[in-house]
């Protein structure tokens, strides 16, 4: 079995790999921050039905990949930004605007992870996960 140093880019690969292979859906190893960025991109639009299935010792997360009527994915990047190897926290004021608006920053806050639009009404900041427009 392959484990990974970094499973939120591993989840966020397999999502940019299954849209550029215009796959259905994607499963992905479950964990409860991979499950809460998934909700997150199905909240806004960006991924179609997120199911977690615990069967098997640690479970999976079914994303179901929406593509626009020109069959292109509707993410068109999804970047990760705070790695393990270097950790990349933002205060409230720091929290970054993806795309002038038009795209999130996911942060995983001491409230659990949110958008930067969330975390900035919260007053929380936090580890700066990904970006997706």
């Amino acid at each position: 079995m392959f484990t990974t140093s970094d499973p939120i880019a591993d989840f966020l690969t397999r999502i940019r790999n299954g849209q550029q292979a215009r796959h259905a859906s994607t499963k992905i190893p479950a964990s409860k921050v991979k499950f809460a960025v998934a909700k997150i991109l199905e909240k806004y639009g960006y991924v179609g039905n997120v199911e977690r299935n615990d069967e098997g010792p640690q479970g999976t997360i079914i994303v179901e990949l929406k593509y626009d009527n020109d069959h292109k994915p509707l993410i068109n990047n999804i970047r990760r930004i705070s790695k393990p190897s270097r950790r990349v926290y933002v205060g409230v004021d720091e929290i970054p605007s993806v795309l002038n608006g038009l795209g999130i920053a996911i942060l995983s806050t001491s409230q659990g992870v949110m958008t930067g639009q969330e975390a900035k009404a919260a007053n929380v900041g936090g580890e700066l996960l990904c970006t997706v427009y």
